[in-house]
């Protein structure tokens, strides 16, 4: 099975992205990045924190821990809390920063067990192509020595002796089962 090799990480030049379509997607990306990385920071350093971003379209995002309006005001304290309608924008805003903080434990959780089943994947993989006898044993007799001739040769008399055993023991459930007793030999067998 070939196992196809991806770019992985790679260093990139940090420049302005000229093609709008690959400017998108990294914007995207990378918006997703740091918005985890700010919510990460606030869970476990237990900080205010505060990000907005302009999209290359225009449009405006901001990611706020516990919320963005209360950061701010610590920040500039003459500026005061909204009241009214902008209120209950900042609570909507602020529960749906928890659920962005859920899904995002939930996303961490999910890609470090991909990950790890992806390594175990890879080890298994790799432990498959460098594998070219599984056990001596495997190997042509003329290439074993004495002490694995011994062994083998031991392995073949315990081999021996289970296959007596079964055979003795398939043989008595078959005179068991013709004389009318279960096979297990106690008591008689009803049909019905």
């Amino acid at each position: 099975m070939a196992r196809r090799l991806g770019l992985g990480r790679r260093k990139i030049r940090i420049a302005q992205i000229e093609k709008r379509t690959n400017l998108q997607v990294t914007f995207s990306k990378r918006k997703l990045g740091i918005f985890k990385k700010a919510s990460e920071l606030a869970i476990l350093c237990g900080v205010e924190i505060a990000i907005i971003l302009f999209s290359p379209g225009g449009k405006v995002l901001a990611f706020g821990s516990p919320d963005v309006q209360s950061v701010i005001s610590r920040f500039r304290p003459q500026i005061p809390p909204p009241q009214g309608p902008s209120a209950a924008l900042d609570i909507v805003e602020a529960k749906g920063n928890v659920r962005v903080h859920e899904l995002t434990m939930q996303l961490d959780y999910v890609s470090n067990q991909l990950e790890e089943e992806k390594k175990r994947g890879e080890a298994l993989d790799e432990a498959w192509r460098t594998r070219e006898l599984k056990y001596w044993w495997e190997d042509p007799i003329e290439e074993l020595n004495s002490q694995q001739l011994q062994a083998l040769q031991a392995s073949v008399q315990d081999l021996e002796k289970y296959a007596d055993y079964k055979q003795m023991e398939l043989y008595q459930a078959q005179i068991a089962a013709d004389q009318g007793f279960n096979v297990d030999g106690h008591g008689p067998r009803f049909f019905g």
